[in-house]
């Protein structure tokens, strides 16, 4: 047992020690007390727009020495407690560091713009009716409690209540470190096989739900938007179940007729601050059809052709007539659909999709 837990400590030890290097601590802290530096400027926050992005530079870099430091910590701690004969203290502090350096690792494979950032998450039912308005609840949720496990900040948007069950859709903003890094691994569609609690013969049904995930983008970043493009609708808020909560027109819909892209936003109490945020959305959302635009285009020159649709989903949850849930792109599956549907627990799936986006570089 002891020589196991040694081997176990010695790979730790290892994977810290890679960690060292590709995380390059010597100039994250120098960069950490230039940021931190130019913080203490007067003045500094008189462009608030540049202030934020700076702050969240310095949030970023902190946070991801604290978690070196506290690897150390643990490892020190670990290895203390295994000389001193302390097996199950020792095992409970190798596990607590083998997960930490899993979101350390996991952290420094994310190489896009956007991805240490905040994220924009929509559900929408897909195809089933009745059936995938609660699929689309059911994720909805599950996503709220992944973000609570991490303690990410969530602002929901917009999720009105189906008429019967579920949601017709819901937008929410999650905020934290690496936020729209970790949940771009959601995007796509999910498929769900179960029996329907709302058909009374017991039948087995598949439904669907889609998941968006958009970046939050920096107020800076420039993206055109002519306001002739816009039709803005604005109507009365509500909460589940119809229930009024403003008894004033202050809930806003935003269509962008070119793209016939429609945004809606109802949780704020005045109509300017719904206005806002939805056009928060309306951005990230435009950048994100370009961007997709442009790869199309590239991918047309390589040959590649892809299609789009309900039937390509990235992951399957049967719950009937086995429980098993399973992502299609990179094969991981698990038969304990409670720790994913009812607890959030999505880590594993989030990190096999990232070791196989990165396998799959340029092809995906």
């Amino acid at each position: 047992m002891a020589e196991d837990s040694k081997e176990q400590l010695a790979g730790l030890a290892q994977r810290l020690e890679q960690a060292r290097s590709y995380l390059q601590l010597e100039a994250k802290r120098e960069e950490l007390a230039r940021l931190d530096e130019a913080t203490n400027q007067p003045g500094f926050w008189d462009d608030s727009n540049r202030a934020q992005d700076l702050a969240r530079q310095a949030s970023f870099l902190r946070t991801t020495l604290t978690q070196y430091e506290k690897a150390e910590a643990l490892l020190a701690d670990a290895e203390a407690a295994l000389e001193l004969e302390m097996d199950e203290d020792a095992a409970e502090l190798a596990s607590e560091l083998a997960d930490l350096l899993s979101e350390v690792e996991l952290s420094s494979w994310f190489d896009g713009e956007y991805d240490h950032g905040d994220a924009i998450v929509s559900v929408n039912p897909g195809q089933g009716g009745l059936e995938a308005q609660d699929w689309a609840d059911i994720l909805y949720k599950m996503y709220l409690r992944y973000a609570q496990r991490k303690g990410f900040k969530v602002e929901v948007l917009d999720a009105p209540a189906g008429e019967v069950v579920g949601i017709d859709n819901a937008t929410f903003i999650v905020s934290g470190p690496d936020a729209y890094g970790l949940l771009r691994a959601e995007n796509g569609t999910h498929r769900l096989v179960r029996i329907s609690p709302m058909d009374e013969k017991q039948r087995r049904h598949t439904t669907f739900a889609g998941v968006e995930v958009l970046p939050v983008l920096p107020d800076d970043l420039e993206v055109q938007i002519n306001d002739a493009d816009l039709r803005i609708d604005v109507f009365r808020s509500s909460g589940p179940g119809g229930q009024s909560v403003n008894t004033t027109d202050s809930a806003v819909r935003i269509t962008h007729l070119p793209t016939n892209t429609v945004v809606s936003c109802q949780n704020e109490k005045s109509q300017l601050q719904n206005k806002e945020t939805a056009m928060k959305i309306l951005r990230s959302r435009l950048y994100e059809l370009e961007r997709a635009r442009r790869a199309s285009e590239i991918a047309a020159l390589r040959g590649n052709k892809t299609e789009a649709s309900w039937g390509n989903q990235i992951r399957n949850y049967v719950l009937y007539p086995y429980q098993l849930i399973k992502d299609v792109r990179t094969g991981y599956e698990t038969g304990n659909v409670t720790s994913v549907l009812e607890e959030g627990k999505l880590d594993p799936f989030i990190m096999a999709y990232h070791k196989w986006r990165l396998e799959n570089e340029g092809t995906h």
